[in-house]
């Protein structure tokens, strides 16, 4: 067996398993605590309840708050549930503030109350500073641990002050410059102090222009200005200018993590932070709304269909086929609705330029609607010979495929508007749309077409 940082996710999850089962305790305590804290995080959240317990409580009281701030929500949740004031406190002593405050957002109130309670002043006045603002935004992610240094010194006197400091933050690729009241100025990077003349005024060598990030501003729009400027960090600023601290690389990639996850999960009605081994009746109580919720959208399907139950009767290929016409235009929408979602996370859809998306995507709809509607046309005259349905489904679907990309455009910019989450509502509202009209397409066609398409060509 390979060490444990050479084995893959997959056999290190075999190897707890099986020393669990075995009762090799002492060989998983050594593998879990060779492991960085984000392994054994994953090791946990990949386990069910029975074996993450012992071996959570094989994990170093040192490792704890590091393996904590790494878990999902609910995993790190159910671990501290058992974990008095004390252990909180000793499991946090070693975490940054944002990470701190990250943790403790997920606590009740009155455990959060006790745990700053339990701090020292200055770490819990940083620490409820962080607190302050919501944890989607810049104030949310921010360190309070920054270096400042002043504009009137020169880089001698800076370079002896970090020396005489030991050890700098995590992460720190820059030294901020602030004024007496700690107002934000500019920034200097450490490469620039090293490569410059000792009796060099900083306020010569600092970039004033450097960007600076509003503390309310959301978390994407901070991720988005990292990937797009190249950041390592960034100081985070009030209002009114003042520094309150910054943002770090690795707390953006957490970010960029999340909201992947949130995407992926929102589509099937899910939480970014659910257990994988959630007991089974919490579980189906957070699945149970989103599967009502299907079944209401399918009972009006149905509603739809049941309106033209003589139409169907008298065409069995129509009811052999009027499938394909909701399900084509529920793809074509979700992939419409999916890159939308993405332009709006991502800042890149607004009023100036919805007109020209919405144009492009009903364009595209068209053409794909044609070559679909041959498509099936030539399958029902070949196959089933019958060129009526062929005609009728080919109409409807090429109705359905320009339905769908107006819907997958519009649905998630209204969605917005009213402060819901496009990503969580986006796909059972267009499924519903794509349905409705799909069957009503065919079906409503049907009614009115068939007979005369039937005396057309008998």
């Amino acid at each position: 067996m390979g060490t444990p940082d050479n084995l893959s996710k997959e056999d290190r999850l075999a190897s707890l398993t099986g020393a669990i089962e075995s009762g090799s305790l002492f060989t998983l305590q050594r593998m879990l605590n060779g492991l960085h804290p984000a392994e054994i995080a994953h090791l946990l959240e990949s386990s069910p309840h029975g074996q993450r317990k012992i071996a959570w409580e094989l994990i170093k009281r040192e490792n704890e708050g590091a393996v904590l701030i790494e878990l999902n929500e609910d995993v790190r949740s159910q671990l501290t549930e058992e974990m008095d004031t004390g252990d909180l406190l000793e499991a946090l002593k070693d975490l940054d503030v944002d990470d701190m405050a990250d943790f403790l957002q997920g606590l009740p109130d009155t455990v959060i109350q006790q745990t700053l309670a339990g701090m020292g002043r200055q770490e819990r006045e940083r620490v409820e500073v962080v607190l302050g603002y919501d944890e989607n935004t810049a104030g949310g992610m921010m360190d309070t641990e920054v270096v400042t240094i002043r504009s009137d010194v020169n880089v001698d006197v800076v370079l002896r002050y970090l020396r005489m400091k030991g050890e700098l933050p995590s992460h720190t690729d820059r030294v901020i410059v602030v004024d007496s009241y700690d107002n934000y100025l500019g920034v200097v990077s450490l490469s620039k102090l090293l490569t410059t003349q000792p009796d060099e005024p900083i306020w010569q060598i600092m970039n004033s222009d450097y960007l600076a990030i509003p503390a309310d501003l959301e978390n994407i729009e901070v991720a988005t200005l990292f990937e797009d400027r190249d950041l390592v960090s960034a100081p985070v600023i009030s209002d009114s200018g003042k520094l309150l601290g910054r943002i770090t690389i690795d707390d953006v990639v957490d970010v960029i993590r999340d909201e992947a996850e949130h995407s992926i999960k929102s589509m099937a009605g899910l939480n970014e932070e659910d257990d994988l081994f959630a007991p089974v009746l919490p579980s189906v109580k957070r699945r149970a709304l989103w599967l009502g919720t299907n079944l209401i959208t399918a009972f009006m399907a149905a509603a739809v269909i049941s309106q033209f139950t003589t139409t169907i009767e008298s065409a069995v290929a129509l009811a052999v086929l009027m499938g394909i016409v909701p399900s084509m235009g529920g793809i074509a929408g979700s992939q419409t609705l999916t890159m939308v979602i993405r332009g709006l996370a991502l800042g890149q859809i607004g009023k100036s330029n919805t007109s020209e998306l919405l144009k492009k995507e009903l364009l595209l709809g068209l053409i794909n609607g044609i070559i679909w509607a041959l498509v099936v046309f030539a399958i029902s005259a070949i196959a089933l010979k019958d060129l009526e349905i062929g005609i009728l489904i080919a109409i409807a679907m090429l109705l359905n495929l320009l339905v769908a990309p107006l819907t997958g455009v519009l649905l998630p910019i209204f969605l917005r508007k009213v402060d819901i989450d496009p990503a969580l509502a986006g796909g059972v509202v267009l499924t519903t749309v794509t349905d409705i009209v799909g069957y009503a397409g065919v079906l409503g066609l049907a009614s009115l077409l068939l007979p005369y398409l039937r005396q057309l060509f008998s």
